[in-house]
């Protein structure tokens, strides 16, 4: 029953049909928030044992260092060597830091655009432009980051397997093409995985810049929403089998894990790389926060107790993504008015609707009392061309408020493509 071969009497019936329940919607009264991917409270209870440890008087690492005091930049050997065998790094070539990934992010490019990379002619900043590949949709706090800088963002698709790696190719002849970002598992906000066949393109094609640098977002590499866990490719042996091996800067952390803004991030890079980066981190900072990072390795035990706890994450989290799909597939399949993915892992779900409309869904939902992260903020400056996509997080609200916050959303989505077709 798609609404565009319905005749002009059934669009009008099926309008005021669709009305009446949204004028029903508003009535209820709703408060409800689907706007960020953050954990709900019960997620954070999983933690809760974090608040104890490390045990009483135990401050001192594996080698002896007191851990009170300043010093040791890369973080405590024993957590690096427990999240490398998580991620599949040399814990060499891994960071443990403080509680946010976005942050060293943000360090990487702002003294990449001060000072130059290790393999740059010139900072950044003296560069007559510099531009980044933005897969999209995509995460917005990456877009941010590179928008601060006044960088020229350049969107390219992100796929089932991840980005157009074909597209990214033939940007990267550019000269002032210096870096891309890449959610490579479970991505904000579609939940595509990349498979190692672009992962290696990404890792083998040539780039006119040599400082060009790939952001590998690891966010959610072990937030799935099933039983399995897959494979954590080993990015940076893979760059250096494919003879770039300064190409990448990976990122995870563990801020939806344990607790969300006193967690341990994680940066893994090339030797080169990270000797570049600890000169100047050195100077920002004296350490990181290691007794945390103590408590976390007490926490996890071991890369198996990691998945251990995000099983039970898992298990909170995917019935109320089953939820979600199981309510847009009822309302609004039969209409052939919207798609969403339907993924494995991750905190979101994205929404594609009519276009030209999802920013009248936003509002609806809006004015019905359902809060949405707002059209076109899954796209570089929040500017979605064909204003199509919605981004739906559903982890923080208590199951029956996604229940009910998704059936909102199924009425606003209705009602946007009806008035779109003028009935």
């Amino acid at each position: 029953m798609s609404l565009l071969k319905l005749e002009k009497s059934e669009l009008d019936d099926l309008a005021t049909q669709v009305r009446k329940e949204y004028e029903d919607l508003k009535a209820k009264g709703l408060n409800l928030d689907l706007t960020r991917g953050k954990p709900s409270k019960v997620q954070l209870d999983l933690s809760n044992d974090l608040l104890t440890l490390p045990g009483l008087g135990n401050y001192t690492d594996a080698a002896g260092n007191d851990l009170r005091n300043y010093g040791n930049s890369k973080g405590i050997k024993e957590l690096r060597e427990l999240w490398g065998k998580l991620t599949n790094m040399d814990p060499e070539l891994l960071i443990a830091a403080d509680s946010s990934s976005l942050n060293i992010m943000f360090d990487l490019i702002s003294w990449a655009y001060t000072f130059g990379t290790n393999d740059s002619e010139r900072p950044w900043a003296q560069e007559e432009t510099v531009k980044w590949i933005c897969p999209t949709p995509g995460y917005d706090r990456h877009f941010a980051i590179t928008e601060t800088f006044g960088f020229e963002l350049i969107q390219v698709p992100m796929l089932e397997d991840g980005p157009d790696v074909d597209a990214v190719a033939e940007l990267v002849k550019d000269p002032q093409v210096k870096g891309m970002w890449v959610v490579p598992m479970f991505a904000n906000p579609t939940g595509a995985v990349i498979s190692e066949e672009k992962a290696r393109r990404l890792a083998s094609m040539e780039a006119a810049a040599p400082d060009f640098r790939i952001v590998w977002d690891n966010a959610y590499a072990v937030h799935t929403l099933t039983e399995d866990f897959p494979e954590i490719l080993p990015i940076l042996e893979i760059a250096k089998q494919e003879g770039h091996p300064n190409r990448f800067w990976a990122m995870s952390s563990t801020s939806k894990i344990t607790f969300a803004g006193a967690g341990v991030s994680f940066f893994g890079t090339s030797a080169a790389n990270l000797e570049w980066y600890l000169q100047y981190s050195g100077k920002r900072g004296i350490g990181p926060n290691k007794i945390n990072q103590l408590a976390h390795y007490e926490f996890f035990g071991s890369a198996e107790g990691v998945r251990a706890v995000m099983r039970r994450h898992s298990a909170l989290l995917a019935p109320k993504f089953k939820a979600v799909l199981r309510i847009l597939d009822k309302r609004l399949s039969q209409y052939d008015v919207a798609q969403w993915t339907k993924p494995e892992g991750g905190y979101f779900i994205s929404l594609d609707v009519v276009d030209g409309t999802a920013t009248r869904v936003w509002e609806l939902a809006r004015d019905a009392g359902i809060l949405l992260t707002k059209a076109g903020s899954a796209y570089p400056h929040g500017k979605d061309d064909n204003d199509r996509n919605i981004r739906l997080a559903p982890s923080l609200p208590p199951q029956e408020e996604v229940e009910a916050a998704m059936d909102g959303v199924a009425t606003c989505v209705l009602l946007a493509a009806l008035e779109k077709l003028g009935a």
